[in-house]
């Protein structure tokens, strides 16, 4: 997502030093695994780094991976282990981590859990480091920014206006993403189902749903719940505003994976539109609650958060398991004590 990579970019005063700009339109895997291994051999060629860090599960991860194995460069993996067991669950992204996994010399695992599934696979448990995950180190970051930042906090809630919804402190509203390729098709139709119904339930609740911008998410989007009055279906957000509207939402549904981990960070409950979740420690903690795309699941989550003042209390207190903010730290100290 070429957009939401520069702006996060410009954010952070993140300058790269090499561009491959491989996003085309209407690529698939051969496309973009084909490309990032072949540019990157340029890149590698040239820089001759020590070590290789990859972050997460993207085919972009894996095909980076790859290219440093083939230069013989050790790979350091960020957010490594997380696991739901069914290589087609979610897809491309349970195999590109297992993958990245068989490459890597030092696994940067958010999570006890995390280096457990490491460990059942054999892993040298020397190699395993248990970080937190680098997405709080980022929400920390940024909700500083927000904070201390006037102009930061101006800015975004414009954005926010012209996106097509700026939060009002007297309704609350339900925050909404989705966009995962298991759920194209029926999957996504029974989201849509359900978020009409719940918006019905609740007229005294808003559901604001940045709609990602895939055509299989744009359809039954749009057909569904565009003339529902208390949904407002906004154009994608930016980072630093979707982060805002994160923490002024009454819960969050979402079938994303990060989510999952900002979410209990910021006390907010998190529904998972998911059959599986490569993230056991947010459900297991009682953070986060796995639904799939069944509408009465769907429908009873929301609802038992809204009608059940404690259910709620219940959920947004629990423990929050990722960390508290400090794995770049911890995975910097480990790379200079191993590069030297």
């Amino acid at each position: 997502h070429r957009q939401m990579l520069d702006q996060v970019l410009e954010v952070f005063k993140v300058t790269p030093e090499y561009d491959l700009d491989l996003m085309k339109p209407n690529q698939d895997l051969y496309d973009i695994t084909s490309r990032v291994i072949y540019e990157l051999r340029a890149v590698l060629d040239d820089c001759k780094p020590d070590a290789v860090l990859v972050h997460g599960d993207t085919t972009t991860t894996f095909a980076a991976a790859l290219a440093a194995f083939y230069r013989k460069i050790p790979v350091g993996h960020v957010e490594a282990g997380l696991r739901t067991g069914d290589i087609y669950a979610p897809w491309p992204e349970e195999m590109n981590r297992k993958l990245t996994d068989a490459i890597a010399t030092w696994y940067y695992a958010p999570t006890t859990m995390s280096s457990d599934n490491l460990l059942r696979e054999n892993v040298n448990g020397e190699q395993v480091i248990i970080t937190g995950n680098t997405v709080i180190d980022t929400l920390h970051l940024a909700l500083d920014m927000i904070d201390n930042e006037p102009q930061m906090e101006e800015q975004i809630q414009k954005n926010l206006d012209d996106a097509g919804y700026l939060p009002q402190s007297a309704k609350p509203f339900i925050l909404v993403t989705g966009h995962r390729r298991e759920n194209f098709g029926q999957g996504f139709i029974n989201i849509c189902g359900s978020l009409k119904t719940i918006a019905q339930k609740y007229p005294d609740y808003d559901i604001v749903y940045p709609v990602h911008l895939n055509p299989n998410v744009q359809e039954p989007v749009n057909k569904i719940l565009q003339s529902v009055s208390n949904v407002i279906l906004t154009r994608p957000l930016d980072y630093m505003p979707f982060i805002y509207l994160m923490d002024q939402s009454y819960l969050i549904l979402t079938d994303s994976g990060g989510i999952q981990e900002e979410g209990p960070s910021l006390g907010k409950p998190i529904i998972v539109m998911r059959e599986t979740t490569e993230r056991p420690e947010a459900v297991n903690a009682g953070t986060v609650k796995l639904v799939g795309t069944d509408p009465e699941k769907i429908i009873g989550a929301v609802s038992e958060l809204i009608d059940d003042p404690a259910a709620y209390e219940k959920m947004s207190r629990a423990h929050n398991p990722y960390g508290d903010g400090k794995a770049g730290d911890r995975i910097a100290r480990h790379l200079l004590e191993h590069l030297h």
